[in-house]
Formats: structure tokens, C-alpha cells, sequence
């Protein structure tokens, strides 16, 4: 059981939809593992288009496939429950109200971890494991998560903006491109942003460089006001030195002038 467990903590028990322990247990004909109703309410929603594929390998059936349960995987899951071990991922794993979560999460989110602009949806860890895996999503573009992925799609064509007009300075789609963008200058996207993060990699060189000037300046100017304080302080022990000198002979003249005039 102790072997087991760690398989557990590798969520190899775990549903891939609801990302909870097996329910019902059923394997798909490409031989992976759901919780019945998890893969019943996936396949009833694809019924309309008439194929159904696997959550995670994206393999296609072109009849929907009989799943009957598997009792040997529902009897280790038992068995696992009955050792008091915990399926579900810690808490910190979990999306808060400042995370993008999963999109795809049934039941409690999980935080997100990247997001693509093909599918327009954010995905955790493990619901992104297909667009590694599956061949058909190659050509997906993963990118940082983003609570606002519309923000990435052309309002007017419902198309990814990929292109960036410099004319207008703004992302546009490929058919902005041939409609109200024609004939503006116009470059990739991704090329765009490469060539914004370099002018902004030199201007902040060139920054940094000034900040650097202004420091030099400052230490020169603090040393030479410190060589003035010197200076004065100097100036000031020299002329007591002078003002006593002044006072003590005064006070001598004094008393011989006295000393005259009594004698």
C-alpha cells in the first residue's frame, strides 16, 4: 500500500476531469481512466457533432464507445479510501480569488497555469497535459496566464490577434489586415513585441546609465562639500586662535596704559 500511495500522490487515481479519486471507474479503448459520469456528461455534450474522443490523448472514436466499469481499478480505489489517504491536491494548489483558475476544473478550481489563445481557455496543470501530448494542438499557442484572454481576440472578426500595425500602433487579426488595416504597415506580432523588449532593454541600459552619471555627480559633489566643511572648520579654529591672540594683547596694552596712569 506504501507503493500505492505514492502512485496516489501522482494523481495515477485520480479523474482527469474532475481531478478527484475515481468514481465508477471506466477505460476508454485508447486506455484511460474516468469516473463515469465524468466521461458520460463529456461525450453527451459531443453527441451533437457525432465523434467522441479521450480528454486527454485527443485519440477520436468514430462510434461512441460502450464503457463498462472497471471492477479492479474500483476495488483498488476502495481500498486506497480505506487507508485514509488524500486524492485531492494541497490547498495551495488550489485557485484563490486572485488566481485564474482552470477553466476546465469541474467542483473546486485549481490554479491555472498557462493559457491558450487557440482554445481561449486557461488550464492547470494537469488539464494542460494534452496540449504536450496530443498532435492536435501543435499548433496551439500557449502563453503566460490571463484573466482576460478576449482581450487577445479581434472584437470585430473573433479572430487571435497575431498582427501588429504599426501604422495605427495596435494589435489587429489577419483580416483587419485586409479590411480597414490594408496597406498599413504591418508586422507579426510576436516580432513586434521582440523588438519593443529590445528599444525597452536599451532604454533601460540608457537609464540605468544615467542613474549612474547622477550617483558619480553626487559622490563628487558630496566630497567636495565635505572638503569645504573641513575647509571652514579650519577657518574658524584659525581665526579664534587669531581673536584670542587679539584679545589677550589688548588686555595687556589695558593694563600697561593703567600702570602709566598711576604711576
Amino acid at each position: 500500500m506504501e507503493q500505492a500511495g505514492v502512485q496516489l500522490n501522482d494523481n495515477k487515481f485520480c479523474c482527469s476531469i474532475c481531478l478527484d479519486l475515481l468514481k465508477d471507474p471506466v477505460t476508454t479503448p485508447c486506455g484511460h481512466n474516468y469516473c463515469m459520469n465524468c466521461i458520460k456528461e463529456l461525450w453527451d455534450g459531443e453527441d451533437q457533432t457525432g465523434t467522441h474522443s479521450c480528454h486527454q490523448c485527443r485519440e477520436t472514436f468514430r462510434q461512441r464507445p460502450v464503457l463498462k466499469k472497471n471492477t479492479l481499478l474500483a476495488d483498488l480505489v476502495e481500498d486506497l479510501k480505506k487507508t485514509g489517504l488524500q486524492a485531492a491536491p494541497a490547498d495551495h494548489c488550489f485557485a484563490g480569488p486572485e488566481d485564474v483558475a482552470c477553466d476546465v476544473c469541474t467542483g473546486r478550481k485549481m490554479k491555472a497555469v498557462k493559457s491558450c489563445l487557440a482554445c481561449l481557455v486557461s488550464y492547470c496543470k494537469n488539464h494542460l497535459q494534452p496540449h504536450y501530448e496530443s498532435p492536435a494542438f501543435k499548433k496551439h499557442k500557449l502563453v503566460e496566464i490571463s484573466a482576460k484572454l478576449q482581450q487577445h481576440i479581434c472584437s470585430h472578426h473573433d479572430e487571435v490577434m497575431k498582427i501588429f500595425c504599426r501604422t495605427d500602433q495596435q494589435c489587429i487579426c489577419y483580416l483587419c489586415s485586409m479590411d480597414k488595416h490594408k496597406g498599413h504597415e504591418t508586422v507579426p506580432a510576436a516580432a513586434e513585441r521582440t523588438e519593443k523588449q529590445k528599444e525597452l532593454q536599451v532604454s533601460r541600459q540608457q537609464i540605468q546609465q544615467r542613474i549612474q552619471d547622477r550617483e558619480k555627480d553626487l559622490k563628487l559633489l558630496q566630497q567636495e562639500v565635505e572638503a569645504i566643511n573641513v575647509s571652514a572648520d579650519k577657518t574658524v579654529k584659525d581665526g579664534e586662535k587669531i581673536f584670542t591672540k587679539l584679545i589677550l594683547l589688548i588686555q595687556k596694552k589695558s593694563s600697561d596704559v593703567k600702570e602709566q596712569i598711576r604711576s
